[in-house]
């Protein structure tokens, strides 16, 4: 059985750029459930430019920068935007996590703040019929 969609991504992004991923793939405190599991990002329609000069610096294996919201984007609950990490620069925005992964996403970055790795999430540049979007290889966060 498929979990309902989040309507704050359907109200948010078209229906080709909502990005992927469920609560359902982790167990308890965010732990993914697969070392294969992989969340999409939301919004990258806007940001092909970007993913395109990346994919041609660096080919599609990338890292997150950052991801971490500050006090006042956690207070709104600001969608949390991500940016991509080439080894030589950070890029701009390439998209956000869709609607209710957000905590997923920090408690990754938290695993691996506590087995001393940077803050880099692995991400891969994936090509669709639609255009180029950011997978976020979220399991790979899960043995730290």
């Amino acid at each position: 059985m498929t979990p309902p969609r989040n309507p704050a991504n359907d109200a948010a992004f078209p229906k080709n750029d909502r990005g992927s991923g469920s609560l359902n793939d982790f167990k308890f405190d965010f732990v993914p459930r697969s070392a294969k599991l992989r969340i999409q990002l939301a919004g990258s329609d806007p940001y092909q430019d970007e993913l395109r000069t990346v994919l041609d610096e660096n080919g599609s294996d990338v890292h997150t920068a950052g991801g971490q919201r500050t006090i006042e984007e956690e207070r709104t609950d600001a969608p949390m935007e991500l940016r991509l990490f080439t080894g030589r620069r950070v890029s701009g925005v390439v998209g956000t996590v869709p609607r209710g992964l957000e905590p997923a996403i920090a408690e990754a970055l938290g695993r691996l703040e506590r087995a001393n790795k940077p803050l880099r999430i692995p991400a891969e540049i994936v090509t669709t019929r639609r255009g180029l979007r950011v997978d976020l290889l979220i399991g790979q966060t899960r043995d730290l």
